[in-house]
């Protein structure tokens, strides 16, 4: 059987000095592309695009599509006015995002979002977000860390009857924590399947068949220090394989 091909959608660095100031860079930490291919699938970053049709191309080649961590999601994707202390946004990229969804979804493709990934995901369903934890009406507790990013930093308890559960198989499990902004209402036919202790939200799952599936915290930083999240990536990319199987692309 041959390996799947795993959609990471890329971001956008731009530099703030050196030979190009200004210069902009379509990425992906190398962290993603080690976890899907130490995991059994082929790692493809998505570079930004516009059209709607040429990111419906550059999904029609693909068997799974994560979606990566960076920018705050624009609170414009939500029908938000922007609050002080909303962090760099990219239209942009909010758009690629959203169009990714749009299409690996027409495809029934196994989507994963990871941080900022969970969050448009969320968004893309009708959810909304918290701008800032402060904003979020709740004693919260620290949720980015100035540690390793290797390093667990808090607790998160997983529903016992979901598919993170099944994953892996454990009712507590410790994470990384790199995210100010948090989900508030959740999309339409999604639901919370884990939860720090304060009760934020860390992971959501899709109703139904449709493998739709994210996590707040950054487990491709962790499959060497917390063998446990191979699990996560391992279990997503075998769930591809029959996307791979029916697929004529190279």
């Amino acid at each position: 059987m041959k390996k799947p091909l795993i959609g990471i959608s890329a971001g956008v660095l731009v530099d703030q000095g050196g030979m190009f100031p200004g210069y902009k860079r379509d990425y992906v930490n190398e962290d993603y592309i080690t976890a899907v291919s130490e995991n059994g699938g082929i790692p493809v970053i998505l570079p930004l695009l516009d059209d709607p049709a040429d990111i419906d191309r550059q999904v029609a080649a693909l068997d799974g599509l994560i979606l990566s961590g960076g920018h705050d999601v624009d609170p414009s994707s939500y029908n938000h006015d922007p609050l002080d202390k909303l962090g760099d946004t990219s239209l942009r990229r909010d758009a690629f995002d959203l169009n990714l969804i749009r299409s690996a979804k027409q495809r029934q493709l196994p989507i994963l979002g990871i941080c900022r990934g969970t969050q448009i995901l969320n968004v893309y369903h009708g959810g909304t977000l918290y701008q800032d934890l402060s904003y979020r009406d709740a004693p919260t507790i620290r949720h980015w860390q100035a540690t390793n990013s290797a390093q667990v930093t808090h607790a998160v308890r997983i529903d016992q009857h979901s598919r993170l559960f099944t994953i892996l198989k454990q009712a507590t499990v410790r994470v990384n924590s790199f995210h100010h902004q948090i989900m508030a209402t959740i999309g339409e036919g999604f639901h919370v399947v884990a939860t720090a202790s304060d009760n934020v939200p860390e992971a959501i799952e899709a109703d139904g068949d449709h493998i739709m599936m994210g996590v707040q915290w950054h487990p491709e930083m962790l499959t060497h220090s917390q063998p446990l999240m191979n699990a996560l990536f391992s279990h997503f990319i075998q769930q591809t394989q029959a996307t791979a199987a029916s697929s004529t692309s190279l």
